[in-house]
């Protein structure tokens, strides 16, 4: 993999990570904590997001 695709994959998971913390409530820091957990796929990504931000309401 060479440095162009690394650049890509990073600045993917950083919008990810963005659109993550907006939709959901959740840091940036925890998304990013996230997507390197569970990886980009979006539907684990929310319903665990979700889980997170819920147990801070309580």
């Amino acid at each position: 993999m060479g440095k162009d695709e690394d650049d890509a994959r990073t600045a993917e998971r950083d919008r990810l990570a963005i659109s993550l913390a907006k939709e959901t409530g959740i840091s940036e820091a925890q998304a990013r904590d996230l997507i390197n957990m569970l990886g980009t796929d979006r539907n684990s990504l929310l319903r665990e997001a979700r889980l997170i931000y819920g147990q801070r309401l309580r």
